[in-house]
C-alpha cells in the first residue's frame, strides 16, 4: 500500500466486504497519471488558478539573484558618489566609471526586458525597480511605462507594484517637463515601432484606471498611487509645504519609514542635487488639466452625498477626498452646486451662491473639528472655500465655540487654520472670545490658536494691542514690573507664578540639567520652539506694542543673554530682533552694545558665533570699533577657540592696533559693499521677469556704478574724512592707486577658461580683497 494512503494509529482486523474503507474512496474517482502507476495522482488545477501575491507569476530563481547583484552595485554607486568640486570643470574623474555604470545599467535593462509585471510584483524586486528608476533615462522610463499598459488597474493595489507604480509616477515628471519644453528623447535605432511620448502615455493610464476610480480611492495600496497621479496631473499642488498633511505628501508613514531604510533613492549619472526639483517646476498641461477635470466629474457622478462625506471619515480615503478637494479648488470647480466642497460642508457653498446669510449647524461637520483624520480634511476646506462660504461655516461652527476649539487637542489646529483667512470683524470677535482662555493654551502646551491671532494682526496691521494684551494675559502678566519676565517665561511656557515657583525651587530643573550634563539650573535656559516663535512673532508687531518684548529682553543680565543665544532654538529670537523693520534703530544698538565685554564667551559656541557674526554686520562703524577694542584682550582667547577663531578674522585686530583709521575705512567700505550687493541682488530678480539676461546685468552693472558713487559720500566716510583728513599718509594714497591699477591690469587680461587663467584670477581677487596690513619680519616692522 503506498504510504500517503496509510492510516496512522493501532492496526485493526480486517473488515467485511460490505464495510469497505473510506480512504479506498477517493482512488475509484482519481484517474491516475498517464504512463506511472496507478497510485499517482494528477496534481490539482488549483494551483494554477490566479494568485493575488502574484498576478502575472513568479520571478525565476536564478533572475531575482542577478536583480540582487544589480540592487547591491547601485546601492554602492550612490552611497559613494562624492559632489564635483566647481573648479573641476575640464577635468571629470567619473569619465570611466560612468561607461561602466551605462553598460551595466544597460544589461541590467535588457534582463529586465518582459518580465517588468512579473518584477513589479515580487516582495524583493520590486524595491530594485525604484531604485532603478531614478537612473532610466526619459526613453527608457516610456519603455517601462508602457510595458505595464493594461495592467496598472491590478498592479496599482498590489502590495508591492503599487509602490513600483507610484515611484514611476514620481520620476515621470522630469520627462514630462522635458516634453513640454521641447526635448523629446530620441529612440535608438534598434528599436522597432512607435513609442508613444509619456503625457501620452500617463493619459492612457488616466483612462485605464477612471472606470474604477471610485474603488481605488478606498483601496489601502492603490490610494497613494491616485494621489500621486493627482499630483503628476496639478504639479501646483506639488508647490506647497512639506508638511505631512500636505498634497505633495502621498506616502503613508509606515512605507515612508521603509523606504528611508533602503538607502538613498536618486540617480547614478547625474551630479548635482537639485537639478530635478528644477525641471519639475511647471505649469500644469491643458491635456493633464483636462483629465483631472474628468476624474473629479467621475467622482462627483458616482457618489452620493453621503457617501462622499463618508470618505471623509476613512483613514485611507480621506487623504485622497483632501487632494482632490485641492485639484477642484485649483480647477476653479469648487463653487459649484454639487461639488466635492458643497458636499462635504453640507451644503455652504450652494448657500453662498444662493446669498443666504447664515445656515444651520450639521452634527456630521461638527464632529470634522475634533476627529484625528478628517480635521486635515476641514484644514483644507477652510483654506480653499470662498470668502462667502467660509463666513457661514465661521458664523455657524466656530463663532461662539471658540473658547472649547482652541483648546481641544484636535479642533485647535482647525482654529488656527482659519485664523490665517479672518477679517479684522472676525479677529476682534477672536480676542473677545478667548479673554479667559489664553493661559489655559500655555499649561496645555497648545499655543497654536495664540500665535496664528497674532500673525492675522501683523498681517492686517490692526489689533495690534489685542495680540500683545493676549499673550501677557497667557502668561498671567499683570503690572510693569512683572514684565520683565516676558521672555523668560514665553521661552519656557510656563506662567508667571509657575516660572517663579520654579525659580525658588529648582528642583525639577537641576534634576534635568544634572542628567544631562549642564552647568546652569536656570529656568531660562529651557526653551521651547512654540515660545520662541511666539516671541518672534510679537518682535514683528509695529513700534509701541512689540516694546513689552523689547524691555523683558534688555532687562536680562549678561549670563542670561548668552544662555539664550547659545541655544538653537531661543537664538532665532535674537535674529528677529536684529532683522525686524518694526523694532527700532536705538532698541538693536543697545541690543549690540550688551554683549561688549562678553563677545568671547558669545562667539565661543557653536551658535553663539553666528549670533556674534550677525551683531558686527549690524553695527556701524563706530560700534564695531568699540567691540573689537573690547577684545583686544582677548585675542589670544579668540585665536585659540574653535570657534571664536572665525570671528577673530573677521574683526582683524592687528590692523586696528596698526593702522586704526585704515581699519575704519575698510570697516566703512565692506558694509556699504555689502548693502551694495543685496540692493542689486533684489533690483535684478524683480527686473528678470520682465527683461532678458543681457538687459538685466546692465542694469546691474550700472545700480553697482550708482552705489559706488553714492558710497563716497556716506555718512561715516564724511565723518572720518572730516577729522582724519589731514591724518592720511601718501603711502595709503599709492597703495590704493596700485590696487586700482593691479584691477585694470586683471579685468583687461584674456580670459581662456583654463584652470591656470582662473588660479590666477582667485589669487588676484583674493590680493584685492585683503586689508592693507603691516607685516613683522624677525622682529622688525617692514616698510
Amino acid at each position: 500500500m503506498p504510504r500517503e494512503n496509510r492510516k496512522r494509529g493501532k492496526k485493526h482486523k480486517a473488515k467485511t466486504t460490505e464495510e469497505a474503507p473510506s480512504y479506498e474512496e477517493p482512488q475509484l474517482e482519481l484517474e491516475p497519471q498517464v504512463g506511472g502507476p496507478s497510485w499517482i495522482v494528477a496534481a490539482s488545477k488549483e494551483d494554477e488558478e490566479f494568485n493575488p501575491e502574484a498576478p502575472f507569476g513568479y520571478v525565476d530563481t536564478d533572475v531575482k539573484a542577478y536583480f540582487r547583484t544589480v540592487d547591491i552595485q547601485i546601492r554602492e554607486w550612490q552611497e559613494n558618489r562624492q559632489e564635483p568640486l566647481d573648479y573641476e570643470v575640464t577635468v571629470d574623474p567619473n569619465a570611466v566609471p560612468s561607461i561602466e555604470k551605462h553598460m551595466f545599467f544597460v544589461a541590467a535593462l535588457s534582463e529586465m526586458r518582459g518580465k517588468e509585471k512579473e518584477l513589479a510584483t515580487d516582495p524583493d524586486c520590486s524595491i530594485i525597480l525604484e531604485r532603478m528608476a531614478y537612473s532610466m533615462d526619459d526613453f527608457v522610463r516610456r519603455v517601462f511605462l508602457d510595458s505595464l499598459s493594461g495592467s496598472y488597474a491590478a498592479l496599482v493595489k498590489h502590495r508591492f507594484a503599487s509602490h513600483v507604480c507610484q515611484t514611476l509616477f514620481t520620476v515621470i515628471s522630469e520627462t514630462i517637463a522635458r516634453e513640454a519644453m521641447g526635448t523629446l528623447a530620441p529612440a535608438p535605432e534598434s528599436a522597432e515601432g512607435e513609442l508613444r511620448t509619456a503625457t501620452d502615455l500617463v493619459l492612457d493610464i488616466c483612462k485605464e484606471l477612471l472606470p474604477s476610480i471610485n474603488s481605488l480611492l478606498m483601496d489601502p495600496f492603490a490610494s497613494h498611487v491616485i494621489r500621486a497621479l493627482l499630483g503628476l496631473l496639478c504639479p501646483s499642488l506639488n508647490r506647497t509645504s512639506s508638511d505631512e498633511t500636505s498634497p505633495g505628501t502621498v506616502r503613508s508613514k509606515k512605507s515612508a519609514h521603509w523606504k528611508s531604510r533602503q538607502g538613498p533613492l536618486m540617480s547614478v549619472f547625474t551630479d548635482k542635487k537639485g537639478k530635478s526639483k528644477e525641471v519639475t517646476a511647471r505649469s500644469t498641461l491643458p491635456e493633464f488639466r483636462d483629465m483631472s477635470q474628468k476624474i473629479v466629474e467621475a467622482i462627483r457622478n458616482e457618489l452620493g452625498d453621503n457617501e462622499v462625506r463618508a470618505l471623509a471619515a476613512d483613514k485611507v480615503a480621506s487623504p485622497c477626498l483632501l487632494m482632490l478637494l485641492n485639484v477642484e479648488a485649483e480647477l476653479e470647480m469648487a463653487d459649484e452646486h454639487g461639488s466635492l466642497m458643497d458636499r462635504v460642508t453640507v451644503g455652504a457653498v450652494s448657500a453662498s451662491l444662493e446669498n443666504r446669510t447664515s445656515i444651520e449647524p450639521s452634527d456630521y461637520l461638527g464632529t470634522l473639528f475634533r476627529d484625528p483624520t478628517s480635521s486635515h480634511l476641514l484644514e483644507i476646506v477652510l483654506s480653499r472655500a470662498s470668502d462667502k462660504a467660509f463666513a457661514l461655516i465661521w458664523n455657524a461652527y466656530i463663532k461662539g465655540k471658540l473658547p472649547r476649539l482652541s483648546v481641544h487637542p484636535v479642533g485647535n489646529f482647525v482654529v488656527a487654520k482659519a485664523l490665517e483667512r479672518v477679517d479684522a470683524i472676525q479677529l476682534e470677535t477672536t480676542y473677545v472670545e478667548l479673554q479667559g482662555v489664553w493661559e489655559k493654551m500655555i499649561t496645555t502646551s497648545r499655543t497654536g490658536v495664540l500665535r496664528a491671532a497674532v500673525v492675522r494682526s501683523i498681517a492686517l496691521r490692526s489689533l495690534e494691542q489685542s495680540a500683545i494684551e493676549a499673550a501677557l494675559s497667557a502668561l498671567n502678566i499683570a503690572s510693569d514690573e512683572d514684565k520683565k519676565y516676558l521672555v523668560s517665561c514665553m521661552l519656557s511656557l510656563k506662567t508667571l507664578p509657575v516660572y517663579i515657583s520654579a525659580i525658588g525651587s529648582q528642583l525639577p530643573v537641576e534634576i534635568t540639567y544634572e542628567k544631562r550634563g549642564k552647568k546652569d539650573n536656570e529656568p531660562s535656559s529651557q526653551s521651547t520652539i512654540q515660545g520662541s516663535l511666539l516671541l518672534q512673532n510679537l518682535l514683528k508687531l509695529s513700534s509701541p506694542h512689540n516694546q513689552p518684548v523689547i524691555d523683558s529682553l534688555a532687562t536680562l543680565d549678561s549670563s542670561e543673554l548668552l544662555k539664550i543665544a547659545h541655544n538653537a532654538t531661543s537664538s532665532r529670537v535674537l535674529d528677529v530682533l536684529l532683522d525686524s523693520e518694526t523694532v527700532p534703530i536705538k532698541a538693536k544698538r543697545s541690543f549690540v552694545q550688551s554683549f561688549i565685554g562678553s563677545y568671547h564667551l558669545l562667539v565661543d559656541d557653536r551658535i553663539g558665533s553666528r549670533v556674534g557674526d550677525r551683531c558686527f554686520a549690524f553695527a556701524d562703524t563706530y560700534l564695531k570699533e568699540k567691540i573689537a577694542r573690547s577684545l583686544i584682550p582677548q585675542e589670544q582667547t579668540l585665536a585659540g577657540s574653535y570657534y571664536g577663531k572665525f570671528f577673530s578674522r573677521n574683526l582683524n585686530l592687528y590692523l586696528l592696533k596698526r593702522r586704526p583709521d585704515e581699519w575704519k575705512t575698510f570697516q566703512s567700505q565692506k558694509k556699504a559693499n555689502n548693502n551694495s550687493t543685496i540692493t542689486t541682488t533684489v533690483s535684478i530678480v524683480n527686473d528678470a521677469s520682465d527683461l532678458p539676461f543681457a538687459k538685466a546685468a546692465d542694469s546691474s552693472e550700472t545700480k553697482k556704478k550708482r552705489k559706488r558713487e553714492a558710497r563716497v559720500k556716506d555718512e561715516i566716510d564724511e565723518l572720518f574724512d572730516s577729522v582724519h583728513n589731514k591724518k592720511k599718509s601718501k603711502s595709503d594714497k599709492i597703495a590704493v592707486t596700485a590696487d586700482s591699477s593691479t584691477a585694470v591690469k586683471v579685468a583687461k587680461e584674456p580670459s581662456t577658461g583654463k584652470p591656470t587663467d582662473r588660479g590666477l584670477r582667485d589669487v588676484f581677487d583674493a590680493i584685492r580683497a585683503a586689508p592693507k596690513t603691516d607685516f613683522k619680519v624677525k622682529g622688525r616692522a617692514k616698510h
